[in-house]
């Protein structure tokens, strides 16, 4: 009896030592199958599978400009391209915005699919929570994004990323919200996003010379808006360093210094924001320091931005509540098929 229960045992342990390498070998023989299957789909089928981030607009609440996290009364994302009524979009991104007379307007970019470039298109809002898309605003025939937007001197003026056109231009509201004319050009050359502060009487301009590869900031001044800006002497003030060159939102005043949000592109574009804070600002000197409590955002474990984010407009409210309003994206498989 003995020996049959081994012999019992014996053949129990070879039919699970059996059953694991069929159940393997069943499974890589699905794999190859059906890659086989697509490869062979692809061959004789018009289509084409490309991976992109859907990019959306959502609002955070915090305690400080460094502190951040999804409200309970907000559903987000407040703003997304099935949201944009006049042109075909994929994605919205980079808010800034503006308020004035009791309504909030927000400035951002739409990401357009049929021409596969940026538009700046606005929203507005009578409480900053509920958003009503308007349209686009201002549409180039090259690729627009990051619409930086402020007052000077009672006139509204927007700096957008427009790399492709190899120029960093500045354009004034003629009829704000919604027209908009293109005044001068702060910087020749292609630039990935910006930041502009005045700050003792004096313009500065930050600007990512390597849109592509996001690891260098470089420093420009200048006494008048309009006028000619010069490299900083300390310029680049980054070097080398994707986790903290590109701009990823306004500058703020703060806490006697100014508040430079950024980009961390160091393993993936778009994955997380950090800050800095700038302790000297001159025109003969700059130094910064790495705010402890990076990152401020990073991916949530909603679907809207799940894989990352990379932008935070900071409005402060009072001494103990701050809006902010950020982006965030998630990955998707594009399947395109010609008929």
């Amino acid at each position: 009896m003995f020996k049959a229960q081994m012999e019992k045992i014996k053949e129990e342990k070879m039919k699970k030592l059996i059953v694991i390498p069929v159940s393997v070998i069943l499974l890589v023989l699905t794999v190859v199958a059906g890659s086989v299957a697509m490869r062979i789909i692809y061959h004789l089928l018009p289509i084409e599978v490309d991976w992109k981030n859907k990019w959306s607009i959502g609002i955070y609440e915090g305690s400080s400009p460094f502190h951040f996290h999804a409200p309970s009364d907000i559903k987000n994302p407040v703003i997304s391209a099935s949201d944009v009524t006049d042109v075909k979009a994929f994605a919205v991104a980079d808010p800034f915005l503006v308020r004035n007379n009791g309504c909030w307007y927000m400035f951002f970019e739409v990401m357009n699919t049929c021409t596969d470039q940026g538009d700046i298109a606005l929203a507005t809002s009578e409480d900053g929570k509920k958003w009503k898309y308007e349209k686009v605003v201002l549409d180039e025939e090259y690729h627009l994004s990051y619409p930086y937007v402020f007052n000077h001197e009672g006139n509204y003026y927007m700096i957008p990323e427009s790399g492709k056109a190899n120029k960093l231009n500045l354009y004034r509201a003629v009829n704000f919200p919604f027209e908009w004319e293109r005044v001068s050009t702060l910087l020749e050359g292609s630039f990935g996003d910006h930041g502009i502060v005045q700050h003792q009487g004096c313009w500065y301009l930050f600007a990512n010379p390597n849109p592509y590869q996001n690891n260098k900031l470089n420093l420009y001044y200048s006494d008048d808006l309009f006028g000619k800006f010069i490299e900083h002497p300390m310029s680049p003030v980054v070097s080398d360093n994707a986790s903290m060159a590109r701009p990823g939102g306004r500058m703020i005043s703060w806490d006697g210094g100014i508040i430079r949000y950024t980009q961390n592109c160091k393993k993936e574009y778009g994955k997380a924001l950090n800050a800095v804070k700038i302790t000297e600002l001159t025109k003969e000197k700059y130094a910064e320091e790495k705010i402890k409590s990076n990152p401020i955002l990073k991916s949530g474990k909603n679907e809207w931005n799940r894989h990352g984010m990379h932008h935070l407009e900071a409005v402060q409210i009072d001494d103990q509540k701050w809006i902010g309003f950020v982006d965030g994206y998630t990955r998707r498989c594009i399947i395109n098929y010609d008929y």
